[in-house]
Order: structure tokens, then sequence, then C-alpha cells
């Protein structure tokens, strides 16, 4: 008799009705029944939250009797095909399978030598809503909380991408710099790079010109990258790395705006005094560094 495989991701809290009614059906087909979840090569994200021991427990805890495997997704559908069909041969290596799944699951892609049926989806379960729904809720538990400290150390280092942005005028002799509202030193216009930009010379676009206003500038040039000093992540393991672009002056008024409270043209070779005097942002000291040896 062959043995049932459930593919699947279970990337929810709970098995919900419609999990339970999937494993119900494989379970009565078959007498042996194996779960393989996908583990994604993203850790911790929206879409794939839990991690394969997390799932694994939620899946156990329910079913003792299943026996649950991880196999890692793949950018190619025919190479995952193949790991699936080796994975389920090395562990049960005298037993034929038929593959489960249901809607929009995993049989469009699957191209290995196993037989594949396609089980309707019992109830309109919205996972991404389910996601969303529980991620929305605080509990007062200490096994909330573990959770919560469990996620985050599961997670990747993350480097954060910013720019920042050297606007140059007159053959590159003056430089446009800003203030923020808690600093009384002058610092470069830039900031974080977003999901929705289409690379980092459009979010340096966009960050001059919701710092500075409607100016007229030449293109982005790339000018230099430096890890910073930033005092938020000072003692944290993620950092900020940014990327510093440099344009052409063209025209417009430069108006001080978001964080940013006060705008002022400098001239180039007046920069190190600057800087010597303590009146240029640390954390912007190597992007100074690499614009007066290469422009003055």
């Amino acid at each position: 008799m062959k043995t049932g495989v459930i593919i699947a991701r279970f990337q929810t809290p709970y098995l919900h009705e419609g999990h339970q009614k999937l494993i119900s059906l494989v379970k009565e087909k078959h007498r042996k029944v194996v779960v393989v979840l996908g583990v994604s090569a993203v850790k911790c994200s929206r879409k794939n939250p839990l991690d394969y021991y997390t799932r694994e427990q939620m899946i156990k805890k329910a079913y003792p009797d299943l026996v649950v495997l991880p196999l890692r997704d793949h950018p190619s559908d025919e190479a995952w095909s193949t790991n699936l069909d080796q994975l389920l041969m090395s562990i049960l290596p005298d037993e034929q399978f038929c593959l489960y799944g249901s809607r929009d699951s995993f049989i469009t892609y699957y191209t290995g030598k196993f037989a594949t049926t396609e089980f309707p989806c019992h109830g309109d379960y919205n996972v991404t809503n389910l996601r969303e729904q529980t991620a929305d809720q605080v509990s007062d538990s200490i096994d909330f909380r573990a959770g919560v400290m469990y996620a985050c150390y599961s997670q990747y280092t993350k480097v954060y991408p910013t720019v920042d942005v050297a606007v140059f005028r007159n053959n590159k002799t003056e430089l446009l710099l800003g203030r923020k509202s808690n600093s009384k030193k002058w610092r470069f216009i830039g900031g974080f790079a977003d999901a929705t930009d289409a690379g980092y010379e459009a979010t340096a676009e966009r960050e001059l010109q919701e710092e500075a206003g409607q100016l007229q500038t030449g293109p982005m040039q790339y000018e230099t990258s430096a890890q910073i000093d930033d005092w938020r992540y000072r003692h944290e393991a993620d950092k900020i790395i940014t990327l510093l672009f440099s344009c052409d002056y063209q025209g417009g008024e430069p108006i001080a705006q978001d964080d940013i409270v006060e705008l002022q043209w400098f001239k180039v070779a007046e920069l190190k005094q600057m800087i010597t005097d303590g009146l240029t942002t640390a954390e912007h000291a190597p992007l100074f560094d690499d614009l007066l040896n290469k422009y003055l």
C-alpha cells in the first residue's frame, strides 16, 4: 500500500479546519502518512514567519503518528521536485508514494515521478489574513514573550540600506548640507531605502525631494559606501550601510522639510576645517573624507 504524502507549509498559528480536513482525508486513504513542510530560504518573514521546528511541533501535538519532514525551497521547480523524490526515497526507501495538496499547492510545479492528487479546499480560509490577525494580537503570557524573543533571535542579522546625497553647485566648489532638529551638526541629505524604490538612485532622488524640495539636478552618480555608526544601532547586531551619491545642482530653491530643519550651502574648501571644528556629524565622517579626497 502506498504512503500518503501531504506537501504543505502550515504557516498558521494553529491547524485550522481546512488543514484538519486535508489530513483526515489522507489518513482515510493511507495507513502511513508523511507531511513534508516547505522551508523558505528567508527566515522569519511575513509570509513564512514560523520555522520548521515550530510547525513540526504543532503538527505532532495534534497528530503524533505522522512523520514530518523538512524540504528547503529551490529556485528551480525541476530541482525541487528531484529533491522531494530523493527525500522520500532516502527516508522510506521501500515505499511507494502518493502526493497530496489542496488548491494553489505544489502540484502545478511538480515534475517528479510520483502520482499527485488535489483535494478541494475545505472552508474559506485566507491564510494571509489569519497571519495578519494573529500578528496584531498582544498576549500577556510568558509563552508570548518567549515566542517574540525566539522569532527575533531566529532572524538573520540584517543590514539596513540607506542613501546619502551630496548636491554640488558652481563646478563642485559648493555643497548642500542639512541639519536635523536633534543636532547642531551638518550632514548629507538622505534616508532609508524603501522596498518600493526601483533602485538606490531612485532612493536618492526621492530622499532629496522629501528633505530639500523640488530641486532640479543632474543624474545621480555613485561615490562610495560605508557602514554608519548610527546611535540607534550602535549596540545592535544589525547595522546600517549607506551608499553616497552625488549630483549637480541645476535649479530650484532648497527648502528644508521632513526631518531636516535647515539647509545651507558650504564651500568644499571649508569642509576640512568644519570637520576639525566638530561642525559635521561624526556618522558621515567616512563620506566626507571620500569626497574631500576626490574633489578638494
